[in-house]
């Protein structure tokens, strides 16, 4: 495993100390009911309106569709599609949509070639976990037979909720390995692998950034009433107890100063015995990092980017040299 220091200059530390300053003051993201998200989603889709008007500026449209009953909002390059990104949004389960990261998809779009397909799985405020893994699991299986991206290399990518959905989405493809191996890639920024809390997760303090620290088990076990930690710690449902056997490379991200850390390092070191991992520890980063105002932020998605573009390339390089030896 792969696990460099991502380099950071005294400017970039000073920066991200400056806005963790501001980010103290600001409420923490809890989940004690169902009010509250319902109440943050419609703010959330208030702040999209004009959306279209933002893709037209980069030469892009999105388009909605349904694959396999599960609604989903597929923005394409403006030539021949290299790949395709399938995209698993954040928001802890419960807020969120396929059009939330559009100001990540544009730029991967934009300088990948790929289409990136983003899942709008429903949340959890009106339908069990359970639901939201087989609408992300239906909406993959879907996109990975579609006949518009016929061949083409996949890369999954999710954030926070949305990496704990794409992990136990690949984990739930291994009974379809025709499917499992035209996914070249997995790019994870600081997802959730265990339901019942991993170490950094149960002593995460009060002063934690973003997150509702001393809430986070308690959090977990609303998402999962009525089940024991044993039944939590079950894969798919936490991804970190899976078997990675036939599971594709991956890029892990992770702030230093997320509750959420060790779930990064702890799959990270399962799933390198299955495939190449390369993982990086952000200095002095929260969870949400890369949608901060930061040069720490821009840096780190630039790299994604390379390293989608680069999956994609060694995919399209193998097909090349398997497909003579078939014919």
């Amino acid at each position: 495993m792969s696990d460099s220091p991502w380099p950071q200059g005294e400017r970039e530390l000073a920066q991200i100390r400056a806005f963790n300053k501001k980010l103290a003051w600001l409420p923490r993201f809890k989940v004690r009911n169902r009010v509250t998200p319902r109440l943050i989603q419609a703010l959330l889709r208030a702040g999209q309106i004009g959306g279209a008007g933002k893709l037209r500026q980069h030469g892009l449209t999105a388009d909605r569709m349904i694959i396999d009953t599960v609604p989903v909002r597929i923005i394409r390059p403006k030539g021949k599609a290299k790949g395709v990104v399938v995209d698993f949004h954040g928001g802890g389960w419960v807020i969120g949509n396929a059009q939330m990261n559009d100001h990540f998809n544009i730029a991967i779009v934009n300088t990948c070639d790929v289409a990136v397909v983003s899942v709008d799985y429903r949340l959890a405020v009106s339908t069990p976990i359970e639901g939201l893994l087989e609408d992300c699991l239906r909406a993959t299986r879907g996109i990975l037979n579609n006949a518009e991206f016929a061949g083409l290399p996949v890369v999954v990518v999710g954030e926070s909720a949305g990496g704990h959905l794409a992990a136990a989405t690949l984990l739930a493809l291994e009974s379809s390995p025709q499917l499992l191996q035209r996914i070249c890639g997995a790019l994870l920024y600081y997802g959730v692998y265990d339901l019942t809390g991993t170490p950094s997760v149960r002593t995460a303090p009060a002063d934690t950034l973003v997150l509702d620290g001393p809430g986070m088990v308690e959090a977990l076990r609303l998402l999962t009433p009525d089940i024991s930690d044993e039944q939590r710690r079950q894969p798919p449902l936490s991804p970190l107890y899976g078997d990675f056997s036939g599971l594709p490379p991956a890029l892990l991200f992770a702030g230093e100063l997320d509750p959420l850390l060790d779930d990064t390092r702890l799959i990270a070191e399962r799933w390198q015995h299955a495939a190449p991992v390369e993982m990086h520890v952000l200095p002095e980063c929260p969870h949400g990092f890369i949608h901060f105002p930061t040069a720490t932020a821009e840096h780190v998605l630039a790299y994604s980017r390379e390293w989608i573009s680069a999956r994609v390339a060694s995919y399209s390089v193998k097909s090349a040299e398997i497909s003579p030896a078939l014919s």
